[in-house]
């Protein structure tokens, strides 16, 4: 039954496929090989489905490489534009900063030209007092000359009230006439000196008053060039101080409070911002004196800003590449136990990133925390502190003081930790804020 079956199938197939032969010839003998028509059929069908199997092995690979290079392609798209974004922030920061330094600059010639012109004022004043006085010396010596004058008309009354007496006596009337004629002369000779003297003075008084008023107008003109001066450096701290005092409130920061804490750690009064006066005798300021004292005092006020700003968090704690993972707020737990409070900001990068210091301060705990893994605790001033949780390496000690942009780490996944990212938290007073809060605010000043 099976032979015959065999054969049908043979025959069938044999009309497609005839039997064929493969002889071998040794040196002896010749033997072949009987391929049947099945065994051909079994043999093209097994050589199909290889080739088939082949191809379809070929085009799964090639469509897993085509949907693994769109998916890296995709990444380093978002990864350039993300990296030309902070370009433009990083060139944006530069020219405020050499704006900034720009503005200082004409600050300070503004401020060296107002003291030249201060100087040239002060000298103005000098010889103004000093005109004043030579003209009330002119004065004096007119008056002086008015009395003489007066003086010398009564003694020529006396004397010829004299004469007319003396008529009556034994002198000659010729006697009489010689002395007459001496002593209007002598008068003559005493008024004609008064008289020169006199517009002598008249002269120089007229010049010290024409004097005077030029004086006066060029005052004049330079109280309105300071009057223009001091108004753009108003305008210059006035808008530099903005965006300082915006940057602190938006962090929940309270400027005034902050800046007393400053200027208690910073007391030491001297250089070019103490304020002057230009009084020697206690008299009251003028009005340029307390506009300059005004710009001091708000020049000093940005001082105290960058030093504070210098002391609180408002940088970034990672300057690689990274993305945000998850922020601050209620969350679901990662590990699965359910939602929970989540007290800072996840920056997810590589293994070994660099993490920096995001603030002045002094390392309070750098060792493993529990679920915190490898975890840095920097103590700040005005009762700020911020952590940085999850690391590879700590690179700092206890005690040891830090400024901002100082390496302290590297980014890792230890403690409670799903994969490589770095848990960073901000704190005032133990309480955590919003890490975020201080990034977004210092964005337009950094």
């Amino acid at each position: 039954m099976l032979k015959r079956l065999s054969y049908r199938i043979n025959a069938a197939i044999g009309e497609f496929l005839p039997e064929q032969r493969l002889f071998l010839k040794s040196d002896t003998e010749t033997r072949f090989i009987r391929l049947s028509p099945a065994t051909q059929a079994v043999a093209a069908a097994g050589s199909a489905f290889l080739v088939g199997w082949t191809i379809l092995a070929t085009s799964i690979l090639m469509l897993d490489s085509i949907s693994a290079g769109s998916g890296r392609d995709q990444v380093l798209r978002q990864q350039t534009l993300f990296e030309a974004r902070l370009n433009a922030l990083s060139e944006d920061r530069d020219i405020r900063a050499e704006e900034a330094a720009r503005a200082q600059q004409r600050f300070n010639l503004a401020l060296a030209e107002v003291s030249q012109m201060q100087t040239r004022l002060l000298a103005s004043e000098d010889g103004r007092r000093e005109l004043e006085t030579g003209i009330e010396v002119i004065q004096n010596t007119l008056r002086r000359t008015i009395k003489e004058r007066d003086a010398a008309r009564s003694e020529n009354e006396v004397l010829t009230a004299t004469l007319r007496l003396e008529r009556g006596t034994s002198r000659s009337p010729e006697a009489l006439a010689r002395d007459v004629e001496a002593t209007v002369e002598i008068l003559s000779g005493a008024l004609a000196g008064t008289a020169e003297q006199r517009d002598s003075m008249a002269l120089v008084a007229l010049s010290a008053k024409e004097e005077t008023e030029s004086i006066a107008a060029q005052k004049r003109a330079i109280e309105v060039k300071n009057d223009v001066i001091f108004a753009k450096l108003e305008e210059a701290v006035t808008i530099s101080m903005e965006p300082l005092d915006k940057m602190f409130r938006s962090a929940g920061m309270s400027p005034d409070d902050l800046l007393r804490s400053v200027r208690r750690g910073y007391s030491g009064q001297g250089g070019p911002l103490t304020p002057f006066s230009l009084s020697t005798k206690g008299q009251t300021l003028s009005s340029d004196e307390i506009r300059a004292n005004a710009i001091l005092q708000g020049l000093d006020r940005m001082n105290l800003y960058r030093l504070a700003a210098a002391k609180s968090p408002f940088a970034m704690p990672v300057k690689s590449s990274f993305r945000f993972t998850s922020g601050f707020g209620y969350r679901r737990d990662p590990k699965g136990a359910g939602t929970r409070m989540h007290n800072g900001t996840d920056f997810a990068s590589s293994s070994g990133t660099p993490i920096y210091a995001t603030a002045d301060g002094v390392v309070e705990f750098a060792s493993w925390n529990a679920g915190y893994g490898r975890h840095i605790k920097i103590q700040h001033d005005f009762g700020i502190e911020t952590t940085y949780s999850h690391l590879s390496n700590i690179r700092v000690k206890v005690g040891q003081r830090v400024s901002r942009g100082d390496r302290i780490g590297d980014m890792g996944s230890s403690g409670r930790s799903t994969g490589t990212h770095l848990h960073y938290e901000v704190r005032i007073g133990g309480k955590p804020v919003n890490p975020m809060t201080f990034i977004k605010a210092a964005k337009d000043v950094f």
